[in-house]
């Protein structure tokens, strides 16, 4: 017996185009070249977008009570994944839907944060990559105080409201203690916090700056960057584009490695894997960058050893 239309009916469902949802805290500016990463990740694996996959891209330009209602715009729009970083957007893409696979990028602790049971078995339907950022702040801390070794109190920027910053200021706070470093928190709520917090380090200065990296802070890098020169203060970042646009110094994953990698992990919930058995994904390999422009414009020699070890110098 012939069914009419059969045929037919399977043929378009092959050629059906994916599509894929995106949600990211930040501002296009500020992801640029993490999306490029992504993109191009996607490229490698045979995607192109508007051709053989369509990307249903949303941004909450730093402003987190947004992430909510883009994320039920995603699911209202049935797309067949979803790729998000930063823990306040996971958790809106988490409480959008309980049926679409999500992918994501986290600087924070996915499992202390409670995004996935475990990295090798992550449950539910979500999974991705940690770029391990608690993890690395002892070796930043060590590292700055090697550069400097009179530092005593080191000032961290972060975002109150990002509860994967929360438990990252903790472990932070926790590991400073030992190698004989005070941690004065300096948390903001929101970008308009900078300016009281700028004031505040004006007065009561210290002698070194972390950074605890979200797309809030990111989307004010040229801001704090200027404030660091302008006040000499030696610093150390997670992610070298910071370096690249003005820091001092970082040490930690390739992040656009990272959002390269992400583009695996939806091409593998596409071709049906379920993220419950997709192994959450952490970083072997890491880099220490040093801009010396930036160290001589703030009075500060760096000593051989480091620069030896260096894994890129920008001059």
């Amino acid at each position: 017996m012939i069914v009419v239309g059969g045929p037919v009916a399977e043929a378009q469902q092959q050629k059906k185009i994916p599509k894929i949802g995106v949600l990211f805290l930040g501002s296009p500016s500020s992801f640029k070249e993490r999306v490029e990463a992504f993109v191009g990740g996607m490229k490698e694996l045979g995607y192109v977008e508007g051709k053989t996959i369509t990307i249903e891209w949303r941004w909450a330009e730093g402003k987190e009570d947004r992430l909510p209602e883009l994320a039920r715009e995603l699911v209202a729009l049935k797309v067949d994944t979803i790729f998000t970083a930063g823990t306040p957007a996971i958790y809106a893409c988490r409480q959008a839907t309980k049926t679409i696979p999500i992918v994501f990028v986290s600087t924070s602790d996915p499992v202390g944060t409670g995004v996935v049971a475990s990295l090798s078995h992550p449950g539910g339907d979500i999974t991705g990559i940690t770029l391990l950022a608690s993890d690395l702040w002892p070796k930043r801390l060590e590292l700055l105080k090697e550069i400097f070794p009179k530092l005593t109190r080191v000032a961290m920027l972060w975002n109150k409201g990002n509860p994967g910053m929360t438990l990252e200021a903790q472990k932070t706070e926790e590991v400073a203690g030992p190698l004989g470093l005070a941690l004065q928190d300096r948390g903001v709520k929101s970008p308009n916090d900078l300016d009281v917090v700028f004031a505040v380090m004006t007065k009561d200065r210290p002698d070194g700056f972390l950074l605890l990296m979200d797309p809030v802070v990111t989307a004010n890098r040229t801001r704090i960057l200027d404030f660091l020169v302008k006040n000499r203060l030696p610093a150390i970042f997670e992610s070298k584009d910071w370096v690249e646009a003005g820091g001092l110094m970082s040490y930690g994953p390739d992040f656009f490695d990272a959002y390269r990698r992400a583009a695996h992990f939806v091409d593998k919930i596409l071709k049906g894997a379920k993220p419950a058995d997709v192994p959450v994904e952490q970083p072997t390999k890491f880099e220490l960058v040093i801009n010396l422009k930036t160290a001589k414009q703030i009075g500060l020699t760096i000593p051989p050893n480091v620069l030896a070890r260096a894994d890129r110098v920008i001059k």
